[in-house]
């Protein structure tokens, strides 16, 4: 485990101002968004209609125009209201932690966030246990998901400034996410897949290639070729729900293992899996502190080192 040399992380501070003459005629939410770009929109309305910003002392409504030299108080109080999910005592592989950031090495079939039918267990109940603190800051700093059977590099956020500062990231799309597949299939060149995703029209859990759902990217290399199967590298240029597990199946080429874009069934050339074989391998992104990029690997885990020498060995009996 790595650590850098950063104070315990704390929640936002007061913060005192009178506004400039270049906020003069801006709304209130509008200025302060100028005044503390560290803070999303949407934390700061919320301050903004729980009382905790006062201009020259009063109480003011988010769209109130400013006229410039008035005093801006701002209490962020707790931030979040304490999250009722338990802390729970869940090992964690923390391949870098500081007063920022955790960046954790999640196995597969660990939830990442409580939902139907997984109240507890999860990612989050073990972050609320490994640092009690993330309970006043929203979702316990949880900035992205990966699926329950996907393994592999998450960052979770310390502090309300370093979950916007992530946040703004994956919007801006500069968050670097690699990731390893086996798919079924013989690939044979990259293929860059454009197609936009939404709820499916039947199967209303699953996702799917909608003509009205959100624009959705992923690059697709091949690696290493086996005939019935290939391994191939996986580039998100977005990220949405199940993108890289519905873009392959989209293709033609679903992930070996895939119960729900794909099958978990032997066939030639084609060992059963029991999870969908894809791996969260390397991760990179501007640091919320620093604003230097950090760059974090991780190794296959087990059982799919275990599956690529199966399909290795039997592609070299054919």
């Amino acid at each position: 485990m790595e650590s850098d040399k950063y104070s315990r992380p704390q929640g936002a501070a007061r913060f005192a101002q009178v506004v400039p003459a270049a906020c003069a005629g801006l709304r209130l939410d509008q200025a302060l968004a100028q005044l503390l770009p560290e803070h999303s929109r949407s934390r700061l309305k919320g301050w903004i209609e729980a009382g905790r910003v006062t201009v020259d002392g009063a109480v003011a409504p988010p769209r109130r125009r400013l006229a410039g030299g008035e005093r801006i108080d701002v209490d962020p109080g707790e931030d979040a209201e304490p999250l009722a999910d338990a802390p729970q005592a869940i090992d964690l592989a923390i391949v870098h932690e500081d007063a920022a950031v955790f960046v954790i090495d999640k196995p597969a079939g660990l939830v990442v966030h409580p939902g139907a039918g997984n109240r507890d267990g999860t990612l989050l109940n073990a972050l609320l246990h490994r640092d009690p603190a993330l309970a006043r800051v929203a979702r316990a700093g949880i900035v992205h998901r990966l699926d329950k059977d996907t393994s592999g590099l998450l960052v979770v956020a310390r502090t309300p400034s370093a979950q916007t500062d992530l946040v703004r990231q994956l919007a801006a799309r500069s968050v670097k996410r690699d990731y390893l597949a086996l798919v079924r299939g013989d690939l044979v060149k990259p293929v860059t897949i454009d197609a936009a995703i939404g709820r499916h029209p039947v199967r209303r859990t699953s996702m799917a290639v909608v003509e009205r759902g959100k624009e959705a990217r992923t690059g697709v290399v091949p690696i290493e070729r086996f005939g019935a199967t290939t391994l191939v590298r996986c580039s998100l240029d977005t990220g949405r729900t199940h993108q890289i597990r519905v873009h392959l199946e989209a293709i033609g080429h679903p992930l070996v293992g895939d119960p729900d874009y794909g099958s978990r069934r032997a066939t030639i050339g084609v060992p059963p899996f029991g999870r969908q074989a894809l791996h969260a391998r390397a991760l990179a992104f501007v640091h919320p502190l620093t604003r230097r990029t950090r760059s974090f690997e991780s190794p296959l885990p087990a059982d799919f080192a275990a599956l690529l020498d199966t399909v290795r060995q039997e592609a070299g009996r054919r």
